[in-house]
């Protein structure tokens, strides 16, 4: 962060990261004079294509896959819903199952809940105290009619990491033992430039990317479907992405989210330590400030760049706007739903009782956090909870 006194001590990363310096250069000739339509055939199309490629080439380098299993998207939520209503479009209702997890971001939760009112039947495994999914209990829901498998490889909003390996592993077992073929999709936003995203280690058939939470531009996503994996379009037109997703490329922001993977991945061994200490000394910190303060997710399976905190007897929302006032900029669960008082289905289903859930707080690091403002984040914690505890209670 900047040491000038206006400056915005930002710790939502997990909501949006401002893009790289290196990702706007890498996109920004693909505005002007490399503007044309990579479906065209002469020469400055042809500029245009070479992007695309290329930034197709590093994401299958990161992913480990072929180029032709990367497909470019509007978003993680385009991804995710490709992913749902794809598979389910190719198979009738009443032979339709899809197991996922009651910890799911909305853009997987949702568009299942609108497959289950066309008679699609959907299973939500549960989590224990920490937000994990037990893999024997997620393959024990699985079924002969079982199409789709949906669990998210790091929570957005408490950071925990689920064992995707070993939940696919088990869960295309039990399908096999059923007659069935089962295929095992991962929402993996949060996931990119935290932890590894090899497809075949992690035994996945498809995984969901996106562009701003990995310091690269909005409104951008990956796809991942493996080979022989058939999806019907959501978008169809002029058969763009192997027939999967039409649409006349938006090729500076593709080779954007290119340039941001290829970056965010060259980096993720060596910010760990740097990102465990930071987490650590908040962690530590709000226990030893705020005493009466509970710390949600997994402190042993979990990606350090996400804390979450419960605080009772307040809401999150006049938090947030305490921390807002002195420069600090948090969440409340996940942004997508951060404007609603609803208790966080992620923590409700972790066990988490109402009242602390409205009061939770989630804070997530990014590239340029500081130790200076970790303890800054801390003593406005303090402040902000302890002027809060002065106002009458409705």
């Amino acid at each position: 962060m900047t040491s000038s006194e206006d400056r915005i001590n930002y710790l939502d990363h997990a909501a949006t990261t401002p893009m790289r310096s290196e990702v706007l250069g890498k996109m920004l000739p693909y505005f002007t004079e490399k503007f044309g339509n990579p479906s065209s055939l002469y020469s400055i199309a042809g500029e245009a294509r070479y992007g695309v490629d290329e930034a197709r080439e590093l994401v299958a380098q990161v992913l480990g896959s072929r180029t032709s299993e990367v497909v470019f998207t509007g978003g993680g939520s385009e991804s995710n819903n490709l992913t749902i209503k794809g598979l389910a479009a190719r198979r009738t209702p009443a032979s339709g199952h899809i197991v996922t997890t009651a910890i799911e971001h909305h853009a997987v939760i949702h568009p299942v809940e609108q497959l289950e009112k066309l008679g699609y039947d959907a299973t939500y495994v549960g989590v224990d105290a920490s937000g994990q999914v037990d893999p024997d209990e997620f393959a024990a829901a699985v079924r002969a009619d079982t199409f789709l498998a949906s669990v998210m490889l790091v929570n957005n909003e408490v950071g925990t990491i689920q064992d995707v390996a070993e939940i696919s592993r088990k869960s295309k077992a039990a399908s096999k033992k059923l007659g069935g073929n089962i295929l095992v999709h991962t929402d993996a936003v949060q996931g990119a430039g935290k932890v590894s995203l090899k497809v075949d280690e992690l035994g996945v058939d498809l995984m969901s990317l996106s562009g701003h939470k990995i310091y690269g531009p909005k409104g951008t996503g990956i796809l991942y479907v493996r080979r022989g994996v058939e999806l019907e379009p959501l978008i169809a037109g002029g058969g763009q992405e192997r027939q999967r997703r039409s649409g006349t490329e938006n090729v500076a922001s593709i080779v954007g989210i290119g340039e941001a993977l290829a970056l965010a991945e060259s980096e993720r061994l060596g910010s760990r330590d740097r990102f465990d200490s930071l987490s650590n000394k908040l962690i530590e910190g709000v226990a030893e400030r705020i005493p009466a303060s509970s710390f949600n997710g997994s402190r042993s399976s979990r990606v350090p760049e996400i804390a979450n905190f419960s605080f009772p007897g307040v809401e999150g929302e006049p938090v947030l706007l305490g921390l807002d006032f002195k420069g600090i900029a948090a969440s409340s669960g996940s942004a997508c739903s951060s404007a609603s008082l609803e208790p966080s289905h992620v923590l409700l289903a972790m066990g988490v009782s109402p009242e602390l859930a409205v009061g939770s707080v989630r804070i997530s690091l990014g590239r340029e956090t500081t130790e200076a403002d970790i303890e800054e984040v801390l003593g406005a914690l303090k402040s902000v909870l302890d002027q809060l505890a002065t106002f009458p209670s409705a």
